[in-house]
């Protein structure tokens, strides 16, 4: 069954492992409010759950069952043309072509029916300007309009707007649900759909990567062992991160030889049909997001594979031994680094400082707790 079918099926099928927040905005859609956020961390579900939404909130305005399957099968795709979806383009949503786009759309009665949704996904990006000038549009839309913003986060200078909004919940998906999805689309084995759940730290998006990746366990060991060859100095520190980042290098080359195979495809085109309108520009953004959010999940995964093992630091450590205490207490301060550092990377911050300063304030283990 391919997943436009499962659409047409079950028009949830496609997020896995949220049955709350499926709950909450299928309940919704009978009888929508003006805005929605959707907040939970990447690979979570968010998107495929906008696209469901936006089919079934369209499906409910309309009212003709025989025209539910295509609502459905082209919010799916993202392909109707009463459902906008807009992604920022760079590092952040701003207000000069992204917002003022929405706003336009904003001001467009639907094209089919009586209802309209505009889908803003990365919201967590958008400037304190781009925000305030959202403001007022997701506070006040036209009758026909909803709102669902998608965000990782809520920054503090975007309160005020999702204090406008219906907030639902996103948790990172389950490492068993995550396994499970794996199997049943075929792409791997029962083991290394285990190892890619429990790599992929609730991001099912990238599970699918990891999946077919052959050095994803290398690559975990490698972050596996990184307290071990930390011994308070700046040089060692250094070191490390050349290592985990030419580490990262090695990893993005798939994704490298597929941008230069798109971007060698393009320049046929423009040899064809000549340079107007061959979306170059729009491709290298693209390119450039894509990379900046591998090398972004990549750390992630690190960061999570040491928090495992701070906690399995934690979970080894005798309660009645003062200095196991200490070790303990060190564990959890540094699993709160590791967390704050992962936040941190929101905003995209300086790849290699970011990861100096880390390493740094991290503790050496006294001894390595068994895998």
């Amino acid at each position: 069954m391919t997943s436009v079918d499962a659409a047409l099926d079950d028009p949830w099928a496609a997020v896995v492992g949220q049955p709350t927040a499926v709950a909450a905005l299928a309940a919704a859609a009978a009888a929508p409010m003006h805005a929605y956020l959707l907040v939970g961390p990447r690979g979570a579900g968010k998107r495929a759950a906008a696209a469901a939404f936006a089919g079934e909130l369209l499906v409910t305005a309309d009212g003709r069952p025989d025209r539910a399957g295509r609502h459905r099968r082209l919010a799916h795709r993202e392909e109707h043309p009463d459902v906008f979806v807009l992604s920022p383009a760079g590092n952040s949503l701003r207000i000069a072509e992204e917002v003022a786009q929405l706003i336009v759309e904003a001001s467009r009665t639907p094209v089919e029916g009586s209802r309209k949704v505009l889908v803003v996904d990365r919201f967590h990006t958008a400037t304190p300007a781009a925000a305030a000038a959202l403001l007022k549009p997701v506070e006040e839309p036209a009758e026909p309009i909803v709102w669902v913003l998608l965000a990782e986060q809520v920054l503090p200078e975007h309160v005020t707007i999702a204090s406008r909004c219906t907030r639902v919940d996103f948790g990172p998906v389950a490492a068993d649900e995550i396994a499970a999805a794996l199997l049943s689309e075929g792409l791997v084995d029962a083991d290394r759909a285990v190892l890619a759940a429990e790599a992929a730290a609730g991001n099912l998006h990238r599970a699918r990567v990891l999946a077919t990746d052959e050095r994803v366990a290398a690559r975990r060991e490698a972050w596996w062992s990184v307290p071990d060859r930390l011994d308070g100095t700046g040089a060692a520190v250094a070191q490390l991160t050349a290592e985990l980042r030419a580490m990262i290098d090695d990893a993005a080359g798939a994704l490298t030889d597929r941008h230069r195979a798109e971007a060698a495809a393009l320049e046929q085109r423009e040899e064809q049909f000549g340079v107007r309108g061959s979306g170059r520009a729009a491709i290298e953004a693209q390119h450039k997001r894509e990379h900046r959010q591998f090398r972004t999940d990549e750390i992630r995964f690190g960061l999570a594979t040491l928090g495992a093992r701070y906690r399995d630091q934690i979970a080894s450590s005798p309660d009645d031994d003062p200095a196991a205490a200490r070790q303990a207490a060190a564990a959890g301060r540094a699993i709160d680094r590791l967390r704050a550092t992962a936040e941190s990377l929101i905003r995209s911050p300086n790849e290699s400082l970011a990861l100096q300063a880390l390493l740094l304030d991290l503790p050496r283990p006294a001894q390595r707790p068994s895998e």
